[in-house]
């Protein structure tokens, strides 16, 4: 059975005071797997209580729960981890682009901050729900969380550029058929950021990377790249509990895993930027400076 290690060596990164996983999932029992979706994820159901040891193990204080696959637009596991995790956490959820504003008004009270478009295999919402769903959460000060084949991006940019929404593309941008720092593709990304409302989330890099662990190499050159490039629009998130992991051998080592893409960013004031005042602004997080005087 594979074994999720919670403890151990720290991070030689320090996290700083404040910091905020931004992509990550939370499972409770009592909510099955939904049709559609993948299941659940294996070995002990990855839940609060494990997820407040991996905190304290890498230094984490806050937390932005994305709803998973497993349950498609299900939120109702996701509404009682929010409740579960209290005021650290806030949470991203999966609707439909015709939801009701009486069940996006109950989400927005269970900490719902922001809404997840996944068009790739097991997403709950894809791409044909863009503009609507852009349209509900910017009405709502909410922000997009936009997951997709990034090796298609300069098909996409046109709709991307309309965006009213603050949104983040996920996951290292996935550019399954792989992106070079001086490639199409990154100077799409780019033009995207230059607008003001795109960021970019440093999470998940063994799901797209081709040259693979420890330096990912691959996907550390653009990553470098970009966050050299708008330092302000970078976001960082464990992905923890590696869903895609179904065998202890898949499963990857947390502490170097962290040590690794945190090094991509250029200095301390990067990371400050990258695990604090950034994901601050984009999913309208409180000022940790100002709640700890």
């Amino acid at each position: 059975m594979l074994v999720r290690p919670l403890s151990g060596d720290a991070p030689t990164t320090k996290l700083p005071a404040g910091a905020v996983d931004s992509q990550m999932h939370m499972y409770l029992p009592g909510f099955p797997s939904q049709p559609g979706g993948p299941g659940l994820p294996v070995g002990t159901l990855p839940d609060a209580e494990q997820y407040r040891q991996f905190m304290a193990w890498l230094g984490i204080d806050r937390v932005v729960i994305t709803q998973g696959n497993a349950h498609q637009r299900d939120n109702t596991n996701l509404v009682a981890c929010l409740k579960e995790m209290g005021g650290v956490a806030r949470g991203v959820a999966a609707v439909a682009g015709d939801a009701s504003d009486g069940e996006l008004d109950q989400l927005a009270e269970a900490g719902i901050v922001g809404l997840r478009i996944m068009d790739l295999p097991g997403g709950a919402v894809d791409l044909s729900a863009l503009e609507a769903l852009d349209a509900k959460a910017a009405a709502r000060g909410w922000m997009l969380a936009v997951q997709f084949d990034g090796s298609n991006i300069l098909e996409h940019e046109p709709r991307l550029a309309k965006l009213k929404s603050r949104w983040v593309f996920d996951h290292h941008g996935k550019f399954f058929s792989g992106a070079t720092p001086e490639g199409p593709e990154i100077a799409a990304l780019k033009r995207l950021m230059d607008i003001g409302r795109c960021w970019f989330k440093f999470a998940g890099v063994y799901e797209s990377s081709k040259s693979g662990a420890p330096d990912y190499a691959d996907v550390a050159a653009f990553s470098r790249d970009i966050a050299a490039y708008a330092p302000e629009r970078i976001v960082w998130g464990s992905n923890w509990p590696h869903n895609l992991a179904r065998e202890q051998k898949d499963y990857p080592d947390d502490v170097a895993l962290t040590d690794t893409v945190l090094s991509w960013l250029a200095d301390e004031g990067a990371l400050e930027l990258a695990l604090v005042k950034n994901p601050e602004q984009l999913f309208g997080l409180p000022d940790w400076s100002a709640s700890t005087k």
